[in-house]
């Protein structure tokens, strides 16, 4: 089996041109042909990108692609993986994953019959800053991590997104837009989360577009966009989540964790760089780095993007016979976690948890260097 997969994508939308961009920073994919069901926009991004335009039935027919990259809306998610499934090939998706437990075990039964391999975005747990932040823990140098607090605020997208409709459906909301990079940076810190609880709250039932064609249009607004929630890691570490659109400001950390024997501050993990901040008990705060490509700044404003790392890793991980990071019982368990919390908002219950995964493999200097060309 070769390392380098021929990679096709469907959808080609905005986030389109990130995977298209970057995907020479890495050895072992190359982006043969794009699709969507409005083929302007697949012409487009052919042309700009040196690939192939096709129809999605021809992209999936095409003996040439090995593997997918579903870059569809949250909502066809599913339907489009299984496609890629059923077409035999193997499937990379955008985050969130899918939108209900039972897809995610859909596809993941549907994979294994057919000896097919499922990723899922956000790889941006896998960036340098917190690989780093993963090798203290695991060295023990907060001690035993019992509680933190995770903070996702801002007052939402509709300022500046010509169609922001999706985000404020069913679906869409902080949890499940901005949620997985959050989570899959703390199941693969901590570990697997055992139960969650949270409260929910909507500050608007309609959303007014500030840009663009639609400028001036009210959407409406079908999911919580204040999320306030609460996991108990199998660690026994407890988190707490506090996830909205309706904050015009905010000084919070985005992430804290707070140890036996000291703290730590995370950077945004919505990116892959950034600083860690460690202060042992006693002592003053210290700033930590290392020697990791995947957290050098690469694009405007200092900000550290390889999306696709995550693909490559799986690519390489198909060729070595081995566990890729973004597997899906990983995001899998992630999409169990967020839906849970939504679920508690609405119960006012505490949901155990059914699913679990296995932290991902740390990715050091060395092994982050091997996915890049």
């Amino acid at each position: 089996m070769t390392d380098h997969l021929r990679v096709g994508i469907i959808g080609c939308g905005n986030i389109s041109t990130a995977y298209l961009t970057l995907a020479p920073l890495f050895r072992s994919y190359e982006i043969v042909a794009v699709a969507d069901i409005n083929m302007d926009m697949a012409h487009a991004q052919a042309a700009k990108f040196d690939v192939r335009a096709q129809t999605v039935d021809d992209l999936l027919a095409a003996n040439d692609i090995d593997l997918v990259i579903n870059l569809t809306i949250p909502a066809a998610h599913v339907s489009v993986s299984r496609a890629i499934l059923e077409a035999g090939k193997h499937v990379y998706s955008e985050k969130p994953f899918v939108l209900t437990l039972g897809e995610a075990q859909e596809l993941g039964d549907l994979a294994q019959a057919k000896g097919l391999r499922i990723g899922s975005a956000p790889d941006t747990f896998m960036g340098g800053s917190h690989q780093l932040a993963r090798t203290l823990i695991d060295d023990g140098a907060i001690g035993d991590v019992t509680s933190g607090a995770a903070v996702i605020m801002s007052a939402g997208m509709e300022s500046w997104h010509p169609h922001p409709d999706f985000f404020f459906q069913k679906g869409g909301g902080p949890v499940l837009d901005m949620g997985p990079y959050y989570l899959c940076n703390l199941v693969q810190l901590l570990g697997p989360v055992a139960q969650v609880t949270s409260m929910t709250g909507m500050a608007q039932t309609t959303r007014t577009i500030g840009n663009g064609p639609r400028n001036g249009e009210a959407v409406p607004v079908e999911t919580p966009t204040t999320v306030h929630a609460v996991m108990k890691f199998e660690s026994g570490a407890i988190i707490t989540l506090l996830s909205s659109w309706d904050v015009q400001s905010s000084n919070h950390p985005m992430m804290e964790l707070y140890g036996a024997t000291g703290t730590m501050d995370l950077p945004d993990p919505n990116f892959f760089g950034g600083d860690i901040t460690l202060t042992p008990r006693g002592e003053a705060s210290q700033a930590r780095t290392w020697d990791h490509p995947l957290g050098v700044p690469n694009v405007d404003a200092g900000k550290a993007n390889y999306r696709g790392a995550g693909l490559a890793d799986m690519a390489l991980a198909i060729a070595q016979d081995r566990p890729h990071r973004c597997n899906d019982a990983f995001a899998t368990h992630v999409i169990d976690v967020l839906t849970a919390i939504l679920e508690a908002g609405e119960t006012g219950r505490v949901i155990t948890l059914s699913t679990r995964c296995d932290r991902p493999e740390v990715l050091g200097p060395d092994a982050a260097r091997s996915l890049l060309a």
